[in-house]
């Protein structure tokens, strides 16, 4: 497996061994990590959980107007070693 799926992947065993339930994303660029965030977390648990997305290369925190929270975190996927790779409309 590619270094960016094991460490999406190690991040969402870490947060479901702290009792999180997490839903891991693929998309084009990363793969994303989300968890829901329950109102009553202890302040131990949020501390594993930040250690836990603080391996990846972005993370952060949603929080609703209707008192919901995810929490994510984002790993990039590695860069391709040859061909033009800086994307559509960055062009010579």
């Amino acid at each position: 497996m590619p270094a960016p799926v094991v460490s999406a992947e190690a991040i969402a065993t870490r947060l479901s061994a702290i009792g999180l339930t997490t839903r891991v994303l693929d998309h084009t660029r990363h793969t994303s990590i989300e968890a829901e965030v329950p109102e009553s977390l202890p302040a131990e648990t949020w501390r594993e959980a930040l250690e836990a997305v603080a391996k990846a290369d972005r993370f952060g925190l949603l929080a609703t107007s209707l008192g919901g929270r995810t929490l994510w975190a984002a790993v990039h996927k590695a860069v391709p070693a040859t061909g033009d790779v800086r994307g559509p409309g960055h062009q010579r």
